[in-house]
């Protein structure tokens, strides 16, 4: 049986999650020292993966046997980890969980009655907002196949607050930072700076801005030269898109509005802004969760 440790910090929370050849068993909260087994039947095996996992070592990442001593990793310079292996929607998917753990627990035939008459919850959000992520995720990762030149980044993690890029998509025509949406039918109007959905205004031009000119920072600091990032709103499974006037650039980044099917078309028909040798550069610093933090 092998039983591998992987540690999950994000939203604030610091978790060890648990899976026993190759099924997801659940993570123990190291905050409060309680565990969260996937199901009521898998609390002792989850303790005991962890418990016997660990030894006296001390040690929260490796695939191992249980009660077989792991070794000390040996120091490094830099510990960071390769964001390259994170899912698209990962980190709302999460979330998602959490918020629907959290529900049931609480208020569990109010929480079954609200998914099964679709009602508005946080958890709706951010289970709707991660299959809008996937959506696009799967888009990307087309497009990176049929050029290699693009490379791809998803839910990377930055600050420590909690905040996380949707996409990060490296290539020819630059760098951008991608913002997905989800709105299941919804009328998107565009003008300039404002941005409304069914006629409610929403501030994702601005933050989609903030967001492209942080990444450009962080990674300029990093790559040690200076890196321009856009920003790419997509818009998933909405009726129509109105664009009465793009928002073109405005301090030093660019938000540019499309359709979820529209976006790929678009960013590989944009003129070319990076070498190749660049883009190794920026994604190579790009991938590591040290340049975020």
């Amino acid at each position: 049986m092998t039983v591998e440790l992987t540690p999950w910090k994000r939203f604030g929370h610091d978790r060890l999650y648990v899976t026993v050849d190759d099924r997801k068993v659940g993570y123990r909260d190291l905050a409060t020292g309680k565990d969260h087994p996937e199901d009521p039947g898998d609390g002792a095996l989850l303790a005991a993966a962890i418990d016997g996992g660990l030894g006296e070592t001390g040690s929260t990442s490796a695939v191992v046997e249980p009660n077989v001593p792991v070794a000390t990793p040996r120091p490094v310079e830099e510990t960071w980890s390769d964001l390259a292996t994170n899912l698209p929607g990962q980190a709302a998917r999460e979330q998602a969980k959490e918020e629907w753990r959290t529900r049931r627990e609480e208020k569990p035939v109010r929480a079954v009655l609200g998914r099964l008459l679709n009602v508005h919850t946080d958890e709706r959000a951010w289970r709707i907002g991660a299959d809008g992520e996937e959506a696009v995720g799967a888009q990307l990762e087309k497009l990176a196949r049929k050029d290699p030149r693009w490379r791809v980044l998803h839910a990377v993690p930055v600050g420590d607050r909690g905040s996380d890029i949707d996409h990060l998509a490296i290539g020819p025509a630059g760098v951008f930072t991608i913002n997905t949406k989800h709105h299941p039918r919804a009328k998107i109007w565009v003008g300039k700076d404002q941005l409304r959905v069914n006629g409610h205004v929403q501030p994702y031009i601005r933050n989609s801005r903030f967001e492209a000119r942080r990444a450009a920072q962080l990674l300029s600091a990093a790559c040690g030269f200076d890196v321009r990032a856009d920003a790419l709103l997509v818009f998933f499974a909405v009726e129509e898109i109105t664009v009465k006037t793009a928002p073109g650039e405005k301090e030093g980044s660019s938000v540019h509005v499309k359709y979820r099917r529209q976006a790929m078309r678009w960013l590989r028909k944009q003129p070319t802004a990076l070498t190749d040798e660049q883009i190794e550069k920026i994604y190579e610093q790009a991938r590591r969760s040290s340049t975020w933090t």
